[in-house]
């Protein structure tokens, strides 16, 4: 382990030069057009996935069939026309009645949620999320 600690913190001392040249001895090819702090980081990573620090094989596996699994599908949120969304933001009240086809705020149809909830913030809301109707994903931290 010291001896892989050394070899990193040496990382910082290699010119441009001697980057690309580390790269293509440990990758078996030539070193990509990046900017040297990302030569670091993929010398970096091959040094530990050679003293077996590298990713863990469930990672492996993740990558090698495509990436990051698909979230779990949701449950649509079904309104039935009548229903009325109530949501208090920055102290005001604010009402939003669903219809055949949409929904109606303040007197406007709007074709979604999500233009009411950006009408209302300014900002890219869900509107679902902002009224309370899903809540926000879990993400992993690492």
């Amino acid at each position: 382990m010291r001896r892989l600690d050394a070899r990193l913190a040496a990382l910082a001392m290699l010119s441009p030069a001697q980057l690309r040249d580390e790269w293509a001895r440990l990758y078996e090819s030539a070193a990509p057009r990046l900017s040297p702090d990302l030569l670091k980081l993929g010398i970096a990573y091959r040094l530990q996935d050679q003293a077996g620090k590298g990713l863990a094989a469930s990672a492996l596996r993740q990558l090698r069939s495509g990436g990051a699994p698909p979230p779990p599908a949701r449950e649509p949120v079904t309104l039935r026309p009548g229903t009325e969304l109530v949501r208090t933001w920055h102290g005001r009240t604010l009402r939003v009645s669903v219809e055949d086809k949409g929904f109606r705020f303040e007197g406007r149809r709007y074709a979604s949620l999500t233009a009411i909830a950006r009408e209302i913030t300014g900002a890219a809301w869900s509107g679902p999320r902002f009224f309370g109707l899903t809540k926000a994903r879990e993400v992993a931290h690492g």
